[in-house]
């Protein structure tokens, strides 16, 4: 018989690749963590893993018990909700810096009312880190969004659910003109760090207008963006959500087509039943709904 906390170590190797990995994502000691998958071979009765150079990976028989393992965390999880009457203790959730700063503090007064004794921690988190963490279990709930074109990747076992549309628009320095975006091939951009989505996209859009843009400045956080186009160094592409409630204070244009970015949240199909990440969910498609509306009218 296999202990269920030792199969969810060889899952996270088989999701992390590294015993360093594993332990900094459960807060083990590596040395634990490889005596435990140790006594899961010896259960096993076959290697689970091999050396490969300086490091170890799993073996044919390691990656099919890896997927049993998967399966065994996720029917855990199930017979866990079907048998409590009582409601969880905390719903752990990720969050997209936008929605982080606009849409979640609404939700937690909705949560707070209805769900007074539901505990919610959210971790900011970029969606390509939060939707590999749902898969591994370090979150329950992921709100991230997904720009035309750039489909997220689908993790096994995990379901999206669109909670609504983001508008994404030209952004210029105070006073100045809406232009179109082929009359800004010679401004100097801010945009996403090289390898996101957001980047990605944004510069397909200036190569689609005819001109390759002169990114001069790259940051994550888009208030970062939005400081140095309001300080007339750049212009850029933000997705209305950015504002929150507050009127931007910036000259916004169209873009071609009157892009959107896709606002959806994610959770583990076996955790699909539970009515605390229910109740977060519906709590963060209802506190998004105000700013579609906001969104139309800008």
């Amino acid at each position: 018989m296999f202990e269920l906390r030792r199969l969810r170590l060889l899952h996270e190797f088989a999701l992390r690749g590294t015993i360093a990995e594993v332990a900094h994502s459960l807060a083990y000691s590596p040395s634990t963590v490889s005596q435990q998958l140790a006594l899961l071979e010896r259960e096993a009765g076959v290697a689970l893993l091999e050396p490969d150079g300086r490091r170890i990976r799993l073996t044919a028989e390691g990656r099919v018990l890896a997927a049993h393992a998967a399966r065994a965390l996720e029917l855990d999880e199930q017979a866990r909700q079907e048998l409590s009457q009582a409601p969880a203790e905390a719903v752990r959730i990720s969050a997209m810096p936008t929605a982080a700063e606009t849409i979640v503090p609404a939700a937690l007064t909705a949560v707070a009312a209805s769900h007074p004794h539901l505990r919610v921690e959210m971790t900011e988190a970029p969606p390509e880190e939060g939707l590999f963490e749902l898969t591994a279990r370090r979150f329950d709930l992921v709100i991230a969004e997904q720009y035309p074109g750039h489909t997220r990747e689908r993790h096994a076992g995990n379901l999206h659910e669109l909670i609504g549309e983001d508008p994404i628009r030209l952004v210029l320095p105070p006073g100045e003109d809406a232009v179109s975006l082929p009359l800004l091939r010679d401004r100097a951009w801010v945009m996403e760090p090289i390898g996101s989505a957001a980047r990605q996209w944004a510069v397909q859009q200036c190569r689609a207008a005819g001109f390759e843009p002169d990114v001069r400045f790259e940051a994550a956080d888009l208030t970062a963006h939005v400081r140095l186009i309001e300080s007339g160094h750049a212009v850029g592409m933000l997705p209305d959500l950015i504002w929150g409630d507050a009127p931007a204070q910036v000259t916004l244009s169209e873009l071609p087509g009157s892009p959107v970015r896709e606002v959806f949240t994610a959770v583990r199909e076996s955790a699909r039943a539970s009515e605390a990440i229910g109740a977060v969910r519906g709590a963060l498609a209802d506190a998004f709904r105000p700013h579609q509306r906001h969104a139309r009218s800008r």
